[in-house]
């Protein structure tokens, strides 16, 4: 097919911030460039077919529809309006806290901005608009990394700053063996926190306390830069820990990546499952399945 329009999203991974964003606490987010959302589309005037791709592509068909259904009821648009054929080629597993959600949710604002009905100055809270879909409350940290592509210092409803880095830590994330699901470790946070407003509050300073600490390993040379990041993983790791959101696989899997050298491990993303961050001092076994950062 003739293609008319293409863009891509990149998968994502959180150092440190996760859920204590939502209640304006900084997150360090970094994109996943060896996991990437490809949208292509073709114009023409039959109606809008969907063609999905890739090692996780067939995983949108059931989100598609949904978010198209979004887009279009809040911008007024007929879904016959829409024609021509859209290909979406996706290597992000969907539930895994990689972003899949909101690269959707980036490729297709963009789509629609190529269309005319969405301006550029819009596409960060029309895309975020369109994940809550999928958290009921997103903190918008996904899609702002979807966006630019880039390591990014992320505050709700204010700065996105470009992280810098001095030095790069031999930092992977692999599977956990159980799959997350954001929207019920969302509530399981903001359940402890309605129930111990003190604990609550506790467990969000210690996540800023740990984003503070990691920023600030990174900006300083490899040899002091490093002992301060694994306390800063070891920290983030600790609040994942307080809210509950490491039981089961995920804990046995942070205990495997342990015993097998990392120096620094904690979830990444919303927890309960998903994806895990592991910090190592040397290569570590192929065995592992991790996925480099």
């Amino acid at each position: 097919m003739s293609i008319n329009f293409s863009c891509k999203a990149f998968g994502k991974w959180i150092l440190a911030g996760e859920h204590a964003v939502l209640r304006g606490v900084p997150a360090l987010v970094f994109p996943l460039k060896s996991r990437v959302l490809e949208l292509s589309y073709a114009r023409s005037e039959s109606p809008l077919e969907l063609k999905l791709q890739g090692d996780h592509g067939k995983e949108l068909q059931l989100l598609v529809w949904g978010v198209l259904e979004k887009a279009c009821e809040a911008k007024n648009i007929k879904r016959t309006d829409l024609k021509g054929t859209l290909l979406l080629e996706s290597t992000i597993p969907v539930g895994a806290g990689m972003g899949a959600s909101a690269a959707l949710c980036v490729a297709l604002t963009r789509w629609l901005g190529f269309l005319g009905y969405v301006k550029e100055s819009e596409y960060y809270e029309f895309a975020r608009s369109l994940e809550n879909l999928f958290h009921g409350e997103s903190s918008g940290v996904d899609i702002a990394v979807a966006l630019t592509g880039e390591g990014l210092r992320f505050v709700r409803d204010g700065e996105r700053t470009s992280l810098e880095t001095k030095w790069q830590p031999n930092w992977f994330i692999s599977y956990s063996g159980k799959r997350g699901v954001t929207v019920d470790a969302v509530n399981k946070v903001k359940e402890l926190i309605a129930a111990d407003p003190v604990l609550g509050k506790k467990i969000d300073d210690e996540m800023a306390k740990a984003v503070q600490l990691a920023e600030q390993a990174l900006q300083l040379p490899e040899s002091e830069g490093k002992t301060l990041l694994i306390k800063a993983l070891d920290l983030a790791g600790q609040c994942f820990e307080q809210w509950g959101l490491n039981e089961g696989a995920p804990a046995k899997h942070l205990a495997l990546l342990r015993e097998n050298g990392a120096i620094a491990v904690k979830p990444t993303g919303s927890g309960g499952g998903g994806y895990v961050l592991s910090l190592w001092e040397k290569q570590p076994a192929k065995d592992l399945q991790l996925i480099p950062c």
